[in-house]
């Protein structure tokens, strides 16, 4: 894990699938979803303008269960329309502290205890649910070297 930071975001656009999945199926689902999103971005001639990402809303007894809340999107330019379960929102600038990990997905949780450790002693409140861009492509890249930025947005208190 790299260095936690502290800084601000861009406001951006995104296109974004909320969805479902069971912590099983989770990697293949997400597969899926992008697979969407990049159809849906090539039809409409948008151009991804960022890296693709996933705000994760699962409460503990969620996940406890087996269950994940998330979204799967990625900033964009150009001018689209929201279509199926494709939609269109923005993101506005906030806040955040950020950890880049390097390696598999499945060993992130280190990442998210040492945010929230970090939140905790320098008197940051999260204030919103955790985002993780995917920073290289895990069909590039073998899994030791994919790197994924976990930001968590904060007010100071």
């Amino acid at each position: 894990m790299e260095l936690i930071n502290v800084k601000m975001t861009e406001e951006k656009q995104v296109a974004c699938i909320f969805h479902t999945s069971s912590l099983a199926e989770i990697n293949e689902d997400m597969g899926t979803l992008i697979t969407e999103l990049m159809n849906w971005a090539m039809k409409n001639g948008v151009q991804m303008a960022g890296a693709p990402f996933t705000i994760h809303y699962s409460a503990p007894e969620e996940i406890s269960r087996g269950e994940m809340n998330y979204e799967v999107g990625f900033p964009f330019v150009g001018e689209a329309q929201a279509e199926g379960d494709i939609m269109i929102k923005t993101i506005h600038a906030q806040q955040v502290i950020s950890a880049i990990h390097k390696g598999s997905y499945g060993e992130i949780g280190p990442v998210y205890a040492a945010l929230m450790e970090y939140a905790a002693k320098n008197g940051y409140e999260i204030a919103g649910a955790p985002m993780e861009l995917y920073l290289n492509n895990p069909m590039e890249v073998s899994e030791n070297e994919l790197l994924t930025e976990v930001q968590f947005p904060v007010i100071k208190r």
